[in-house]
């Protein structure tokens, strides 16, 4: 179980790691759904750092558990809330996407309880 949870950890931690970068440089299939959902180019900063800082606080908390556990709930609130954008701008074929960055950082909560 524990190996379990560390590979699902470092899983969740470089998919958050993945998508802040691509928002950090930029990437063409990130920025133009973040325009046409109209979050206001001034937030993408944010959200890369909150990314960066939930896989950051995922690794951490490999070591002491209740980092893991903030960023962990940091990050589902995250993609919570992605979801919520998308659903709003009425994109629902790109629901999925925030779910495939969500399902390990749950996976990887779930684990570590029962770990």
């Amino acid at each position: 179980m524990f190996t379990a949870h560390i590979v699902v950890t470092v899983v969740a931690a470089a998919l958050a790691a993945f998508s802040a970068g691509s928002v950090f440089f930029h990437a063409k299939w990130v920025v133009e759904p973040l325009t046409e959902y109209r979050v206001p180019r001034s937030w993408w900063p944010w959200l890369g750092t909150a990314k960066a800082a939930g896989a950051l606080g995922l690794v951490i908390g490999l070591f002491v558990p209740a980092i893991g556990v903030a960023a962990g709930i940091g990050l589902v609130l995250y993609f919570t809330g992605a979801v919520i954008t998308v659903a709003r701008a009425r994109w629902f074929s790109h629901i999925p996407f925030p779910l495939v960055y969500v399902a390990p950082v749950i996976g990887s909560l779930v684990l570590g309880f029962a770990a």
